[in-house]
């Protein structure tokens, strides 16, 4: 008897309401980058892995430029929190919240993700 190779592959899902869309197989991500989704409604959200392979998930537009290009930004961490800076201003915004962290009274939307 032959044994087949592992055939699963991860599929990252983010919830919207209560149910979870499909955006695309984890092995997509590259860590340090982000990719954009199209969502139903016709927002984008951006999908970031890190180093340690956790899966993050905020809104694509960029609030100060208005502008779908949060996916296309640099990551990093400032003081334990995992960011990416916006490529037109280079306003960081925090991974987990959604909080800005150059200012404190803006925020992008944040989505639940997992890879399963």
């Amino acid at each position: 008897m032959t044994l087949a190779p592992e055939t699963t592959v991860l599929k990252i899902r983010l919830r919207l309401d209560e149910d979870w869309l499909t955006i695309c197989d984890l092995t997509a991500l590259t860590p340090g980058r982000g990719v954009a989704a199209l969502l139903p409604d016709g927002r984008q959200a951006a999908i970031f892995l890190d180093r340690e392979g956790q899966v993050y998930a905020i809104d694509n537009r960029d609030p100060f430029g208005g502008a779908a290009v949060l996916s296309r930004g640099l990551t990093g961490t400032h003081q334990g929190r995992p960011f990416v800076a916006s490529p037109l201003l280079k306003q960081r915004f925090d991974l987990t919240s959604g909080q800005c962290l150059d200012d404190e009274a803006v925020r992008v939307a944040t989505y639940e993700v997992r890879a399963a």
